[in-house]
């Protein structure tokens, strides 16, 4: 950012903050806050560390979702989300067996808790305690003292991977590509009518038990959208059966001292994953997101960045934007360069295929994964199908091998030629009618079917 810039943020930052100290003065001269409550958010850790996220905040009586809401019903409960009223600088305890810390929220109202177990935390339990209660400020309104409790995960022993997820347009169906459509959805639609993408519940719980049913592997979600809607997609995850997992990283909409509107998602996203794989250092990594924002500039960054680490990056593509197309290509070759697997693809099922064939999922979770997306899609009209017959739309599945190694490394123009093939495959068809073909990236590590055959081999010698 040029220099003026940085100097008219924070002169702008600074008149807000008198501002809302005013306003605050103000508030508590006419009596204050009505009742208060904590909203913790989930939060992660290690077995030597527990961090936990939560925020301050008048209760303005947000309701419960029902699938009977009415679209008035749902703008009145965003409009409520949205206008909350933070309490700025409270002052809160937190508590985790005998170990106790104060901590004070920022302007904001949102606060952090670092705790270091004063015992072994139990192995057999993979979400723990840190019990919250307010000391200050205190409402008029409310008797009883204002409590809650966090829970936070700690990965047990037998994880295998961690899994990094998108949310927006990757698992939750957005439209972020589009504001309008995005807007409409966001604004008048509640967790019983957001829908997730077919199969995606059913591919995450596979990621998440691992190849044998039995591991416990961390979820971990990242998005764009405000901290107030924390509540509507902790509620959709429930109702869709999706893996919980803490959420990294969403935002709060408004002027920092860095910023005059949330906009630097890729520096914050970059940030919050690298923290991820710097915490969980002696695990590999699966990252997945969509191709209408910036997560595959991002994934690619951080293979560089963490080269084998990252087992497979799994992008949903959900823009056949010609000039995206090219860009996606770059990418894929960067990625190439790294050796991580990579899947473009518009469904859930060529993931799980990937993830399969890789022994990260069950050999039959393709099969499970492929009914639930067929439940989870709207059955086509009559005139659909017919239309889809006569045209002869196919799924198409386009495969690109990374250049062989040779003793001075591979050859750079196998890399372009790579990258020429992804590019290649995206633009192939009718834009507006297609399905976006799937393009898998084969890095070095070799799929379940390649080891079996050369355990084949090795017994019939």
């Amino acid at each position: 950012m040029a220099n003026w810039r940085k100097k008219l943020v924070r002169l702008i930052d600074n008149v807000e903050d008198r501002f809302d100290a005013l306003k605050y003065r103000l508030y508590f001269a006419m009596g204050g806050p009505g009742p208060i409550k904590i909203v913790p958010y989930r939060g992660y850790g290690t077995r030597d560390k527990l961090y936990l996220k939560g925020r301050v905040l008048e209760d303005k009586g947000v309701t419960p979702a029902s699938k009977d809401d009415s679209v008035w019903d749902n703008l009145l409960n965003m409009y409520r989300r949205m206008q909350s009223d933070e309490i700025p600088f409270a002052r809160l305890i937190a508590r985790h067996g005998e170990v106790t810390q104060e901590v004070v929220a920022d302007e904001e109202g949102m606060f952090d808790v670092f705790i270091e177990p004063d015992s072994p935390l139990s192995e057999g339990r993979i979400w723990h305690q840190i019990e919250l209660e307010l000391i200050s400020p205190t409402s008029n309104k409310q008797k009883e003292p204002v409590k809650a409790v966090g829970q936070v995960f700690v990965p047990p022993s037998g994880a295998q991977f961690v899994v990094v997820s998108d949310i927006d347009d990757t698992v939750l169906q957005t439209n972020a590509v589009n504001l309008l459509r995005m807007a409409r959805t966001v604004f008048l639609g509640n967790a019983h009518t957001r829908l997730p993408f077919p199969g995606v519940a059913a591919l995450y719980r596979a990621l998440h038990v691992g190849p044998y049913g039995d591991a416990v592997n961390p979820m971990f979600y990242v998005s764009s959208s405000p901290w107030n809607l924390y509540d509507l997609l902790s509620e959709f995850f429930h109702l869709q059966d999706i893996p919980l997992g803490p959420v990294l990283f969403l935002r709060n909409w408004g002027i920092s001292e860095d910023e005059l509107l949330p906009v630097k998602h890729r520096r914050y996203k970059l940030g919050v994953i690298r923290q991820m794989l710097d915490l969980y250092h002696e695990m590999p990594f699966i990252l997945i997101g969509d191709s209408g924002q910036k997560d595959p500039e991002i994934y690619a960054e951080i293979v560089e960045a963490y080269p084998e680490r990252v087992m497979a990056v799994y992008i949903r593509n959900v823009s056949r934007n010609p000039r995206r197309a090219d860009e996606l290509g770059l990418l894929a070759e960067r990625v190439i360069r790294a050796g991580t697997e990579m899947v473009l693809a518009d469904d859930s099922l060529s993931m799980a295929e990937h993830a399969a064939a890789h022994g990260w999922i069950a050999p039959e979770a393709p099969e499970e994964i492929g009914e639930e997306k067929h439940k989870d899609e709207a059955s086509p009209t009559l005139v659909e199908r017919l239309l889809s017959k006569e045209a002869g739309h196919e799924d198409t599945t386009v495969r690109v091998e990374a250049p062989e190694q040779g003793a001075e490394g591979a050859d750079p123009r196998r890399f372009d030629e790579a990258a020429t093939a992804v590019i290649e495959a995206l633009d192939a068809g009718d834009k507006d009618e297609d399905v976006p073909p799937t393009v898998i990236l084969s890095g070095k590590e070799s799929t379940r079917e390649d080891r079996d055959d050369r355990s084949d081999d090795d017994q019939s010698e």
